[in-house]
C-alpha cells in the first residue's frame, strides 16, 4: 500500500510509520516542518511539506492514487495553557487540516481517490461522563474538547459522500516509552511528590502505543471498520489506580494528592484533561477480535517507564 500520514511526525505517527515500513508499505508524511522532521522519521519514509490548511498540488499529488490517508494533524492539547488564542489553535489546527484533506480528495477523479481515510479524534468526544460506560455508540459531551471532536469528525465525514471509507479514531491517553503526556504525569512521582489528581475517582481510559498502532492498522486494513472506533484498552481504570500503578512502575510512593481546586487555579480550563472522566470501552475492536498486546495497566506502565 501507499499510506499518506498527515501530521505523521508526532509520537503516534512515527510509530505507525515504522510499523507500516516494517511490512514494506510506502509511507509519506505530510509535515509543516518537513526539513526538521525528516531526520526523526523511520528509514524509507518520505516527507512532503504542507501548511495543514491549504489545498496545494505538492501534497495533493501524494494522496492521488494512495490507498489510505491517515490524519493525525493538530496542535497538542497539553503543550500550553489554554488561553483563548490557544483554544482556537487547538480547534482550527484539527478542523482546517481535515477540511483540506476532504477537499483535496473531492478534487480527484473517483479512481484516484484513496479508499480509506482514518482520521484521529479523541475519547474526549464523550465529555465528562462519570461512571457511565461509553462505546462507539455514545453521544457527544458538552465540554470544549468534546465540541472540538464533534467538528473534527464532521469534517472527516465529508469524505464519505465521495465513496471513501472513513474511520474516526477516538484515542485515549497513549502510554509508551517517551509518550509526552505520560512523561508529564510521571514527573511528580520521579520527584517523590506523586499522587491522585482531583478526587481520583474519575475514569481514565488509556491505550499502549503498540495497541494504538495496532488499532490504526486494524482501521486501515479491515474493510468492515467504519465510523467511530475507540482506541483504548479494555481495562479502563480510575485515576487513583492509574496514579498508584505509575508509582509502582517507578518505585515511588503515591501519597500526595493534587486537589481539584488547586489544579483549576493552576491550569484553568486545561484542568479538564485531568479532572474529567469517561469509561470508554473499545467495543468495536473487541467485537472484531482484536487482541491487545497490553490489556493490563501495570504491564503497560512497566514497559513505558522502564522497569520490566
Amino acid at each position: 500500500m501507499k499510506v499518506v500520514i498527515a501530521g505523521g511526525s508526532g509520537y503516534v505517527g512515527r510509530a505507525l510509520a515504522a510499523s507500516l515500513r516494517t511490512d514494506a508499505h510506502e509511507v509519506v508524511v505530510l509535515s509543516r516542518r518537513a526539513d526538521a522532521d525528516a531526520s526523526g522519521l523511520p528509514a524509507g519514509v518520505r516527507v512532503t511539506s504542507w501548511d495543514a490548511r491549504t489545498v496545494e498540488p505538492r501534497w495533493v499529488k501524494e494522496i492521488q492514487g494512495a490507498s489510505t490517508v491517515v490524519n493525525l494533524a493538530g496542535a497538542s492539547i497539553g503543550a500550553r495553557r489554554w488561553t483563548l488564542s490557544y483554544r482556537n489553535e487547538i480547534f482550527t489546527s484539527r478542523v482546517a487540516a481535515t477540511h483540506a484533506i476532504a477537499e483535496a480528495i473531492g478534487g480527484l477523479a473517483e479512481q484516484e481517490r484513496p479508499r480509506v481515510l482514518v482520521s484521529a479524534s479523541g475519547v474526549d468526544y464523550y465529555g465528562d461522563q462519570g461512571d457511565e460506560r461509553v462505546t462507539e455508540k455514545g453521544a457527544p459531551g458538552e465540554s470544549f474538547l468534546a465540541q472540538v471532536c464533534v467538528q473534527w469528525e464532521a469534517a472527516a465525514r465529508r469524505a464519505e459522500a465521495l465513496g471513501v471509507r472513513v474511520v474516526l479514531a477516538r484515542t485515549a491517553l497513549v502510554v509508551g516509552r517517551g509518550a509526552p503526556a505520560l512523561q508529564k504525569l510521571a514527573l511528580p512521582f520521579r520527584l517523590f511528590a506523586g499522587g491522585p489528581l482531583g478526587g481520583g475517582g474519575q475514569w481514565l481510559p488509556w491505550v499502549h502505543l503498540d495497541d494504538a498502532v495496532g488499532l490504526y492498522r486494524l482501521a486501515i486494513e479491515r474493510g468492515e471498520v467504519a465510523g467511530p472506533l475507540v482506541l483504548a484498552s479494555p481495562t479502563a481504570c480510575r485515576q487513583r489506580e492509574f496514579a498508584r500503578e505509575v508509582g509502582r512502575a517507578l518505585g515511588r510512593p503515591c501519597r500526595l494528592p493534587a486537589p481539584g481546586f488547586a489544579l483549576r487555579l493552576a491550569l484553568g480550563r486545561q484542568a479538564d484533561l485531568l479532572l474529567h472522566g469517561r469509561r470508554a470501552e473499545p467495543a468495536k475492536a473487541v467485537g472484531l477480535g482484536y487482541r491487545f498486546r497490553y490489556p493490563e495497566l501495570g504491564a503497560a506502565l512497566r514497559e513505558a517507564l522502564g522497569r520490566r
